[in-house]
């Protein structure tokens, strides 16, 4: 996928330029990436815009507390943020430091999706460069990183995310039992995502999300546009003090075993 920005107004365009130059400017970083709705042509006069920092572990770490309080006070005092704030209802920056090192972190068995391939993915796959310096340090990481990570890690990864979906889905039933709706409906959508996340990890391919643009990856950066039209009816219950919950999860199960099976 070769992206490109693609601001909604010229409030979001200047605003975005000025940001870069002053991180280039003024401190000993590697990038500065534009990520998510404008990265993608998908933002509206409304859409925040969203950008990253990136610096390599010894050079962030030195100068972080300096670059989060001259952030925070460029952020209040820039006219040109004070214009972009004025343009839209959500129309402000959100900026996030990086120093490139990804690794999974340790989750919930019942709290969803982690996040490990979702900033993977944004921050390299999905990103929009404004400004690169002369290390290099953006391009070995996406050499090192894309298109997918290596094959034990993926494999490790696919085993664990499925059981994780799968122990969301087997306690329904005793929540039901219970009378436990709420709880059961929690864990189908905990399951849900997970599904989406193991569906991306089966097939080598960085997701954006696993609650938004669930269209535009399924059916485009997938290819699997039968899928989606089965996805969309799974989070709809009819009768919510019901044993729907438990059909819902069997069909994500069923999913689950269809599109990304348990590794041989």
């Amino acid at each position: 996928m070769i992206l490109q920005a693609k601001y909604p107004t010229a409030e979001h365009a200047i605003a975005a330029e000025t940001i870069t130059d002053f991180f280039k400017d003024n401190y000993d970083i590697d990038a500065v990436l534009l990520v998510n709705s404008c990265a993608r042509g998908k933002a509206t006069r409304d859409s925040c815009l969203d950008l990253v920092v990136l610096a390599r572990p010894d050079l962030l770490q030195p100068q972080l507390q300096k670059l989060e309080a001259d952030w925070e006070n460029f952020l209040d005092t820039n006219a040109v943020i004070g214009e972009l704030k004025k343009v839209g209802e959500y129309s402000v920056v959100h900026l996030d430091f990086t120093d490139g090192v990804f690794a999974p972190q340790e989750r919930d068995e019942a709290g969803g999706p982690d996040g490990f391939e979702l900033g993977i993915g944004n921050f390299l796959a999905y990103s929009v460069p404004l400004w690169q310096g002369g290390r290099n340090y953006l391009g070995s990481l996406k050499d090192h990183w894309l298109p997918f990570y290596n094959e034990n890690l993926r494999k490790q990864r696919l085993i664990m995310v499925r059981e994780y979906c799968l122990n969301n889905l087997h306690h329904i039933p005793f929540y039901l039992e219970r009378g436990l709706y709420f709880q059961s409906f929690d864990r189908l959508y905990n399951a849900y995502r997970e599904f989406l996340q193991v569906l991306f990890i089966a097939h080598r391919v960085y997701p954006i999300a696993y609650n938004k643009w669930i269209r535009e990856q399924v059916e485009e950066i997938l290819g699997l546009p039968e899928l989606y039209n089965q996805l969309t009816h799974i989070l709809e219950i009819g009768k919510f003090e019901s044993n729907e919950i438990a059909d819902k999860a069997k069909e994500v199960e069923e999913l689950l075993e269809r599109y990304a099976p348990a590794p041989s």
